[in-house]
């Protein structure tokens, strides 16, 4: 990535929940889901190591180092992502 297009970038998680809740993206995990995750082998609170039981809708955010938002793409179809070129424009553009 950063040779392709020439952009220097940090990827960052949020396991403690704390950005996804200040960004308003976080949603409780209701215990019928709880289950129904269980049963595919998946516990929310051994993956993320807190018991918070939230997961946050899928988004993206392009945040320069002067910390100010620049680009969100929010969707709560996790199925539907942006499109990788337009992330490619919107850290160009964050960088001028």
């Amino acid at each position: 990535m950063i040779e392709k297009h020439n952009i220097c970038l940090t990827l960052l998680s949020d396991r403690s929940m704390t950005a996804s809740k200040a960004f308003g993206i976080a949603y409780r995990v209701d215990e019928a889901t709880l289950e129904a995750l269980a049963q595919h082998g998946i516990d929310l609170q051994a993956a993320s190591g807190h018991a918070h039981q939230l997961l946050p809708v899928p988004a993206v955010f392009v945040v320069p180092s002067n910390g100010m938002v620049q680009f969100e793409y929010i969707n709560p179809d996790y199925s539907v992502r942006a499109h990788p070129e337009l992330l490619i424009v919107a850290a160009k553009l964050a960088r001028k």
